[in-house]
């Protein structure tokens, strides 16, 4: 992984401020008036964002709580909506955000994250020290995915 772009600041965010990447990258059919998730606004929801020095978002991220989908315990918290410009993939922008993620969820008493990674993204979250549960699986319209999770404590 390369090194981050000087000036680089992850930031906690509004869930506007990503909304346009996350648009482009995760869902470009989507109409834009239309919420990405439904927790976005929910005030548990944490959205993050790697920020150049002119406030660009680089990177984003949200984390929210909300059960595993298989065999939820207390303290589980989501990772969602991770978007990285795509000329800036593999500079560790996405790690950032991920680990401000991953540390807010701690901070709240989070035990679990996990998310549906889409397959693409499979390594990123294994060298984040996240880990696949089960086989590949298809969202509709989206494509395939790997249900990921990561102990927090």
């Amino acid at each position: 992984m390369s090194q981050a772009p000087a000036g680089v600041g992850v930031h906690r965010v509004d869930a506007q401020r990503g909304r346009a990447l996350r648009m482009a990258v995760l869902r470009p059919a989507q109409a834009p008036g239309e919420p990405m998730y439904a927790s976005e606004r929910d005030p548990r929801t944490a959205h993050y964002a790697a920020l150049d020095g002119a406030g660009g978002v680089l990177a984003v991220g949200s984390v929210m709580a909300e059960a595993h989908p298989r065999e939820p315990r207390a303290g589980d918290w989501r990772v969602r909506g991770m978007a990285t410009r795509p000329e800036l993939r593999g500079r560790g922008l996405g790690a950032l955000v991920l680990d401000a993620l991953e540390r807010h969820a701690r901070e709240r008493g989070g035990r679990r994250a996990w998310c549906n990674a889409r397959t693409p993204a499979r390594a990123f979250y294994e060298r984040a020290g996240w880990s696949a549960e089960g086989e590949e699986f298809e969202i509709e319209e989206i494509g395939p995915h790997f249900l990921m999770a990561k102990p927090l404590r």
